[in-house]
């Protein structure tokens, strides 16, 4: 063991060892030590509707009678498309039971990359939700997959389900916003579990191992490119096992988790899906994030431990404040991932519940879980942590991952451990990629300071939105084919809620006109919520190497110099007017010297052309273009460039002159338009509101002590959810 590991372990909490127990069981056998050993505990409490270990069993034995007559088998891959739900939590245990793979993905993704998605893992069987398989069945094609059409009413409690069947308009409304129209063909999950014969579990012959696929979680990695991470039972438990040891005063059937975080990211999946089976503990499960709803459930269950991101903490910290004798104080433990801790919201995190709130890192191919900061009050925020126990880490020149670099200096991360992923799924070039001699390459600059590791930068371009990973490339793709746009580069701009917000840097054609509700109309069905950008700028020109590559550094650069208006970057006004002056002083004077020298019919010329030449010469004063792009843009705006190179001439070849200053008292539409702009921009808000945030709690359903208030038409806002930097941790 190196020497900056041995420093790290320093820190570790009393009582947290720095090795795991040898893994000797598979994912399947986790729950089933939980119904063993607690049948009677609270394992869900979904919107107020309980469901005890040994309800959830006998349901999980008739999925499993369910899925054989579908024809899945050990080592099939089964995709789910589902929002957290308790037909989630039965669809993945049924799979692992009977060795199949559980291949995860977003319910609210586009069809088209669903689509995509399902042909890559070569499923042929399909758990999702009713409104998701209408999407991606519009054509009225199955495209030969086996549908199971999961009805969410069916898990609310009996009041709910009942109130909903009332022939009212609030009450089809709300039915809408839960139901989905399922083509012809497609069998309903609910009935058929329903009415399936319970298998008995220990009769399955042909068991999985514990080196045998068992997860798919759909992913970019950090190079952008759709693959599928392979966890295997062993990567799943190791990982477990790992954070269940960073938590040694958790004792198992005495906890209650709030289960926020979509399962689909492996954040959500290894904290509810894994972690809490494995502490027997009664998870509150949530749809999406509410804190109403949130608010509610822990009244029926106070809930001891919190998984979520930043946005999640800060707003439940500012919903505290408008509620009389909430009691939060129950919430002894909370981890918060997907991006960095500000220290200040760690603190009325801590000052509002009296527990801790540590920090944790880790991407989707470590199952998630790398590091974190310790429980106690070493802690340090900020910080990705100390490394988990039985990960290994070193720092790495990026250009020779061979070469470690002196302790304090920035380098590339590299991590091994039990919890390491078994490469991308039917994908060799890019496994070989991600490791280099047995060890992850992260991607991300880090160094030590002081035992803690510590992120230094990205060192791809990735952009971090509430937790979900967003790729330049796959935006700038999407938005380049809307009409109007010349050219595109999509960065991340720094956002006190959500870590990064998504900016579209935009070159229009000429005589163009977008803006950012027509790029976000054209996305909406191209890309994922999280990915679509929150705000444009119209640009002249990309910054571009000499190779051409569009700099997408000094885009975020220029922007520093803009601000936010109505979803807009505009130039500050300081910066802008300094320029526009400028440019008008300078204009102003070349002016004069072309007319002090020349009889009244040149001046009666330059009169007639002035106002276009300036404006032409004004676009040009900071490009450099060849003959060709001179000539076109010239052409577009109406301009011959042998008269403009006319003028030009005269105006550098004369003396000064004095004339009146009424003669130059010619338009200057930059200048005015700023100065117009000045009263707006001031009395505008630059705060950016994503409008997907706005209507957050629009789509509440029935008032049953506050349980069923909503179920997520929207379970992907700017929040959520891989552990810091990449985290899924």
């Amino acid at each position: 063991m190196n020497e900056s590991l041995l420093r790290a372990h320093e820190h570790y909490a009393p009582g947290v060892a720095t090795t795991i127990p040898p893994v000797t069981h598979t994912i399947s056998q986790t729950f089933e030590d939980a119904v063993s050993d607690f049948p009677d505990n609270i394992a869900i409490d979904f919107l107020g509707r309980e469901f005890t270990y040994k309800e959830l069993h006998f349901q999980i034995k008739q999925a499993a009678t369910a899925l054989t007559m579908c024809g899945v088998r050990r080592g099939d891959v089964v995709a789910v498309i589902l929002p957290n739900c308790p037909q989630h939590y039965v669809a993945f245990y049924a799979l692992q039971y009977l060795g199949a793979v559980v291949s995860e993905h977003n319910p609210l993704a586009p069809p088209a990359q669903l689509h995509e998605q399902l042909k890559m893992t070569g499923c042929k069987v399909v758990i999702a939700w009713e409104q998701t398989i209408e999407q991606l069945t519009l054509d009225g094609n199955l495209h030969g997959y086996t549908y199971l059409a999961v009805n969410l009413v069916k898990a609310l409690p009996k009041k709910s389900q009942l109130l909903l069947r009332l022939p009212l308009k609030a009450a089809r409304n709300q039915r809408d916003k839960l139901r989905g129209k399922v083509p012809p063909g497609v069998h309903s999950w609910d009935n058929q579990v329903s009415h399936a014969t319970p298998m008995n579990l220990n009769s399955i012959l042909n068991r999985p191992q514990l080196d045998d696929l068992a997860i798919l979680i759909q992913t970019g990695g950090t190079t952008g490119t759709p693959k599928a991470v392979q966890l295997t039972h062993r990567n799943v438990v190791s990982n477990a096992a790992q954070v269940l040891q960073w938590l040694p005063e958790f004792s198992r059937g005495t906890q209650t988790v709030a289960a926020v975080l979509p399962f689909f990211h492996a954040f959500g999946l290894q904290l509810s899906l894994s972690v809490c089976v494995g502490l027997a503990a009664t998870q509150v499960m949530i749809p999406r994030f509410d804190t109403d709803i949130l608010f509610a459930a822990h009244k029926r269950h106070p809930i001891t431990f919190f998984g979520g991101v930043p946005p999640m903490f800060n707003k439940i910290i500012e919903a505290a404040k408008e509620r009389d004798g909430l009691d939060l104080s129950s919430m002894k433990y909370s981890v918060s991932g997907a991006m960095p801790l500000d220290p200040q919201l760690a603190k009325e995190w801590e000052d509002l519940t009296g527990g801790y709130l540590i920090e944790g890192y880790g991407m989707s191919e470590a199952s998630p879980v790398i590091a974190g900061s310790p429980v106690s009050a070493k802690r340090r925020p900020s910080t990705l942590g100390l490394p988990f126990p039985d990960t290994e880490v070193k720092i790495v020149s990026p250009e020779d991952p061979d070469s470690e670099v002196p302790y304090g200096e920035v380098g590339e991360l590299l991590v091994r451990g039990p919890q390491v992923f078994a490469g991308y799924f039917n994908n060799p070039v890019e496994t070989e990629t991600a490791f280099h001699k047995g060890w992850l390459r992260t991607g991300d600059l880090v160094k030590w300071d002081d035992g803690f590791l510590v992120m230094a930068d990205r060192r791809k371009e990735l952009i971090i939105n509430g937790g979900f990973n967003v790729y330049p490339s796959e935006v700038e793709a999407a938005v380049r084919g809307l009409a109007g746009v010349a050219d595109v580069a999509v960065v991340g701009m720094p956002h006190d809620s959500f870590g990064e917000t998504v900016v579209a840097a935009l070159v229009l054609e000429p005589g163009a006109a977008v803006d950012l509700q027509a790029v976000r109309e054209w996305t909406k069905n191209r890309l994922s919520n999280y990915a679509m950008p929150k705000s444009i700028v119209i640009l002249d020109d990309l910054p571009r190497s000499q190779l051409g590559k569009v700099l997408r550094k000094n885009v975020r650069d220029e922007l520093q110099d803009f601000e936010l208006v109505s979803g807009e970057w505009k130039r500050k006004l300081s910066t802008a007017s300094t320029v526009a002056a400028s440019k008008l002083e300078a204009s102003m004077h070349q002016i004069k010297k072309f007319a002090s020298s020349h009889s009244e019919d040149i001046k009666e010329w330059s009169e007639a052309q002035k106002a276009k030449f300036e404006q032409f010469k004004l676009w040009l004063a900071d490009r450099q273009m060849n003959e060709s792009e001179l000539s076109q843009a010239a052409q577009a705006r109406g301009i011959k460039l042998e008269q403009f190179r006319e003028w030009l001439t005269h105006w550098n070849s004369t003396e000064n002159h004095a004339i009146p200053e009424a003669h130059f008292e010619a338009p200057y539409p930059e200048l005015n338009t700023l100065n117009e702009q000045a009263a707006e921009q001031s009395a505008e808000s630059t705060a950016e509101l994503s409008a997907d945030l706005k209507s957050e709690v629009d789509s509440k359903i029935l008032s049953d002590n506050k349980a069923g208030k909503a179920i997520a038409t929207d379970i992907e806002p700017d929040t959520a959810l891989e552990p810091h930097a990449k985290p899924e941790s």
